[in-house]
């Protein structure tokens, strides 16, 4: 294959995860009565996950670490409920 070729799979790839990784974010988001929001840390967490796996599939492995790293670090304190 042409260097062009792989360019343009890599990146509807990405185009595909990216998209569906939004639906997955919506049926997150939870809107309850009275007009609380739940699932915004769910939702962003599903997409910084989809973000790390896109990085360590193209093979940038320090990118991925550090951000996994920083994932943890910000998540950590969060109660989980």
């Amino acid at each position: 294959m042409s260097i062009e070729l792989e360019v343009v799979l890599c990146l509807l790839l990405a185009a595909g995860v990216v998209a569906g990784i939004g639906f997955l974010d919506a049926g997150a988001v939870i809107r309850g009565g009275e007009g609380v929001v739940a699932g915004l840390t769910t939702a962003a967490t599903i997409r910084a996950v989809a973000g790390i796996g896109l990085a360590a599939g193209a093979g940038l492995y320090l990118v991925s670490t550090v951000a996994t790293v920083a994932v943890i670090v910000l998540f950590l304190p969060h109660p989980i409920r």
